[in-house]
């Protein structure tokens, strides 16, 4: 059963009528362009057929009720109140809406989830951007889509307390079916990329490590912070404004590599639309590869589950593979032939069993659409 319909289900269980209506909005994968987003940098990211769904109809007062599928809890909230817990991404789309001036309708809402949660595959955003397109629906906010993933952002950053940068949203809400996403952070300028990998008889294969996926604590915010310091060092208003040879100049070799990751991520990101818009799929495979390597060594953000999933994928004839999401444990993704997905998921697994790691899970990704009404 599809989240749409256990999210539809679980609002007639509770209220016993129809909702007014169900919206959903996709997890995503990275396929380049990692840690890049705050550093006004490029990204790359398609969204997945996985999805967040929420089911809703609008109170006739300001008050908001809302219950997870995951947890049975359901958390009840008004403006003046502050949440925390799985709930604050929820109470955060009310926040940043009521304070760019619009008035939100009370609602009561389900939800129910096929991302998969602690991944790296960006579950909080799709909550996120789900509610978020529900609510501008039952409103009838004239809220441009353009618009919505930095709305999105700020729920993110300045209510739940998690100084992501605008890739997640930006996926969840902009991708199309059968396309990536590349994205502009600065200008915030999108282009659909075609990435139809089946004609050229290619496919993603998406190993979920099962190592848990952590970044909203220290590590995350210690990366950015280090990003932002070199680019002071250098008196540029973002790293994506540097340069390698700028690496000279700056005084700590932490902040060298912290620096040099984003710095040549931007240019791997670059070097693979233009082989994506010439219809050269496998040749993307080598600065994946180089993205993971740069993410192990200078990034330090991946964690032996990652290191070995990458291994073991490459060994089994993956033409690239790479640590997608934040880090610190999540998911990688591989470039692989279609007929070989098999072969190389199961050599993954033999690699985790002999290194006594937990079973990991893997599934073929298909680029997907973004938010909207089911």
């Amino acid at each position: 059963m599809t989240a749409a319909a256990r999210a539809h289900g679980l609002f007639q269980h509770l209220y016993g009528i129809e909702p007014v209506g169900i919206w959903a909005a996709p997890g995503r994968v990275n396929l380049i362009g990692e840690h890049t987003d705050y550093n006004d940098g490029f990204v790359l990211p398609f969204a997945l057929p996985h999805r967040t769904s929420v089911a809703a109809d609008v109170l006739p007062e300001q008050r908001w009720a809302v219950t997870s599928e995951l947890t049975g809890e359901t958390v009840e909230f008004t403006l003046d109140a502050k949440v925390d817990g799985w709930a604050a991404y929820v109470a955060g789309v009310v926040w940043v809406l009521a304070e760019q001036g619009h008035r939100v309708p009370g609602a009561r809402l389900t939800v129910a989830s096929d991302v998969p949660i602690g991944s790296g595959l960006s579950s909080s955003a799709s909550l996120e951007c789900a509610v978020l397109t529900a609510l501008v629906d039952l409103a009838g906010l004239d809220i441009p889509i353009a618009d919505r993933p930095r709305l999105a952002q700020r729920v993110e950053n300045d209510y739940v307390g998690v100084p992501t940068g605008i890739l997640d949203q930006s996926a969840s809400i902009l991708c199309t079916a059968g396309n990536a996403l590349f994205m502009d952070c600065r200008s915030l300028r999108t282009e659909q990329i075609p990435f139809d990998l089946a004609a050229d008889g290619l496919a993603i294969l998406v190993i979920d490590t099962r190592a848990p996926h952590q970044h909203a604590g220290g590590e995350y915010a210690a990366r950015r912070a280090a990003c932002e310091q070199a680019a002071a060092e250098l008196g540029v208003a973002a790293l994506r404004d540097a340069v390698p040879a700028d690496l000279d100049r700056l005084s700590d070799d932490l902040l060298v590599r912290r620096a040099r990751h984003a710095i040549t991520e931007n240019q791997r990101v670059l070097d693979t639309i233009e082989l994506l818009r010439s219809g050269r799929h496998r040749e993307i495979g080598p600065l994946m590869t180089a993205s993971h390597a740069s993410l192990r060594d200078d990034f330090e953000v991946t964690v032996p589950e990652l290191d070995v999933a990458v291994t073991a994928a490459l060994t089994a004839g993956a033409y690239g593979a790479r640590m997608t999401g934040g880090g610190f444990g999540g998911c990688v993704i591989a470039l692989v032939d279609a007929d070989r997905v098999d072969n190389v998921a199961d050599a993954v697994a033999k690699a985790f069993a002999e290194h006594g790691f937990a079973e990991p899970a893997a599934f073929k990704a298909v680029p997907s659409a973004g938010a909207g009404p089911v």
